[in-house]
């Protein structure tokens, strides 16, 4: 698999790597007998902080194209098209197989499809209600997907109004205005639900489309102020970093020791906790987006492990661990032939996961950059002079 390491920023590539390890890691709970106790607490935790800075990452990186789109052209229906075609041709077709492969393995081992299979096709599965069991991990691409298109249509839409407001300003605004309107949604959430446990809140807000949509739109307000403000954005990154280690430290390790829980502290959960730990990955980025590249020793994994993540995300749960878990029972492992199984599980993820980047994901990447989508970029800047 050759990589242009010299088009990609190092920094990204070590959040991107870190976010899927910490995923994967939350999942090994599953395999390994780890005690009830702070390192635990943590472990279960990181999946939940891997997935945010996927989001945040997600929302920085677009939020820089739709810019410069916006301030740059004259935004019409077409750029906006051409926008969601090349994410969903980075996104959608990984999405589709997994899915039907998936269904086909229910359908033959004979367990149960959730009701609403139908809305997987739709990225509705959990737009307002609770995540089904089945495919759990394919809750957070509804939320992506949904707000690859709420934002571009919002700009597009508001630009009819005419509003005396420098462009480079209106993106702002609209970004700050959508973050809102989503944290609304959780106040709504806390306000018109009992509290139960943190399960419950797992799977009817964390995971719940209408509630999170605003923890892409830091990633993309962090895009707008490394913009506008880019010797600020610079200058203070290592402190900016070092906070955001302490913040960090302090959400997801005081805060268990201390049992700040649901059950007491149900506004905090519901409406403070996910949105303060998408502005602590926002500290984070003017540090790591500096970092252009590294020694190849540590460019050439952490790249790696980077560029087949999303195969890794989709393929790493419901698929790898539950089908060798079906065929190579666990059941009765321990001491080395636990870590063994483990280390096993870990191999086949990475090669699963790199098959499929490199016979399936990535060719359907190129396709966009082929000739017919060229031309029909090319012909939106002709229509547009």
């Amino acid at each position: 698999m050759k990589i242009n390491y010299g088009n990609r920023i190092f920094g990204l590539d070590i959040m991107r790597a870190t976010a899927i390890l910490m995923v994967v890691f939350s999942h090994v709970l599953w395999i390994l007998p780890i005690r009830k106790n702070l390192v635990s607490e943590v472990l279960s935790l990181s999946g939940l902080l891997g997935v945010e800075i996927f989001f945040v990452l997600s929302g920085f990186l677009i939020g820089r194209i739709i810019f410069n789109s916006f301030v740059n052209g004259k935004f019409t229906i077409k750029e906006v098209c051409y926008f969601w075609i090349r994410r969903w041709f980075r996104t959608l077709p990984n999405y589709y197989l997994i899915l039907l492969v998936n269904i086909g393995l229910a359908l033959y081992f004979k367990t149960s499809l959730p009701k609403n299979i139908v809305s997987y096709f739709f990225f509705l599965q959990n737009f307002t209600t609770e995540m089904p069991d089945f495919f759990s991990e394919s809750w957070s691409l509804p939320i992506e997907e949904f707000a690859y298109i709420i934002g571009p249509l919002f700009l597009y839409v508001i630009m009819f109004f005419k509003f005396p407001i420098k462009r480079v300003h209106l993106f702002g605004i609209v970004t700050l205005f959508i973050i809102v309107c989503f944290m609304v949604t959780k106040i709504f959430y806390n306000i018109n639900n009992e509290v139960k446990d943190i399960f419950f809140w797992n799977v009817n807000l964390k995971m719940v489309t209408i509630y999170r949509i605003d923890s892409i739109y830091y990633g993309v307000l962090a895009a707008w102020v490394s913009i506008l403000k880019p010797r600020f954005w610079i200058r203070h990154r290592h402190l900016s970093f070092l906070l955001a280690v302490f913040i960090l430290a302090t959400l997801n390790v005081v805060i268990p020791a201390h049992k700040i829980f649901i059950d007491n502290y149900s506004f905090f959960w519901d409406v403070l906790y996910l949105p303060i730990n998408s502005l602590v990955i926002i500290m984070c980025l003017p540090l790591l987006s500096s970092i252009k590249t590294a020694p190849k020793i540590f460019l050439i994994p952490i790249t790696y492990i980077s560029v087949v993540s999303y195969s890794i995300y989709l393929l790493h749960y419901t698929f790898v661990l539950q089908l060798f878990e079906y065929f190579f029972p666990m059941k009765g492992l321990v001491g080395v032939q636990l870590y063994t199984y483990l280390f096993i599980y870990l191999i086949l993820t990475f090669i699963c996961s790199y098959l499929l980047y490199r016979f399936y994901e990535k060719p359907f990447m190129d396709l966009r950059d082929k000739p017919l989508f060229l031309k029909w970029l090319r012909k939106i800047k002709c229509n547009n002079k």
